[in-house]
Parts: structure tokens; sequence; C-alpha cells
């Protein structure tokens, strides 16, 4: 049996930019996708910790450093600027692999540095 499990999440990640005009996507801290696994074109499931909003994306890379969470497209009408957000990425895998599985996950601060890995 194949079961789809969670394989990262950047938890309470502040929102910097929204960019309605922008082709659809979540543009990710270069550091905060290479600390997470996420890669870059990767689905994802954005949970808006506001509003209650959930959307599916693909993750694109923003500049290293530079903390950028910014929604694009037509989900940037679900947040704004300093929303809270949880970003998820999933894996599919095998019962047995599923119960030695470990996702990664990174609690951030308000300017999006990683506080800890949880």
């Amino acid at each position: 049996m194949i079961l789809t499990m969670m394989k990262a999440k950047i938890h309470r990640a502040t929102v910097t930019q929204c960019d309605l005009n922008y082709e659809g996507s979540i543009t990710i801290d270069r550091d905060l996708l290479e600390a997470s696994g996420i890669l870059v074109n990767e689905q994802v499931d954005v949970l808006n910790i506001n509003t209650g909003a959930r959307f599916t994306t693909y993750a694109i890379e923003g500049a290293a450093g530079s903390g950028i969470i910014g929604i694009n497209g037509a989900a940037a009408r679900l947040a704004q600027a300093g929303d809270l957000v949880i970003v998820i990425s999933y894996a599919q895998m095998e019962e047995a692999e599923a119960k030695r599985h470990c996702p990664t996950v990174l609690l951030m601060d308000a300017k999006n540095r990683i506080l800890e890995p949880a």
C-alpha cells in the first residue's frame, strides 16, 4: 500500500509579499528550500494561519538569505503580507518506509529565519 506522508514543513513563515499578476506559485528563500528539502517546482500545500485558507501550488526559488515568502498569481487573493503560513510538501512511500520516515520541520521566526529544526 502506498501512503502519502508529510515530507517537509515550514511552520509559521511570514508572507513578505503578494503578487497577483505573477505566474502562480509560492516564492521561497533558497536557504529555506534547501533546509527543508523542498525542491523547485515541487507541489506544496499552503495553509494560511490568519484566515484558514488552504491552497495547493508549487515552489519557486527566491534569493538566498532574503527571507522571502511570496504568494503569487491567483493565490495572492488568499493571503497578504504579514500573514503567517505553513508550507507542507508530501512524499509517497510504502507503509514500511512510512513507519520509519521522519519529516523535516522548520520553525520560523518573524523574519523567516529558522528558529530550530523541530
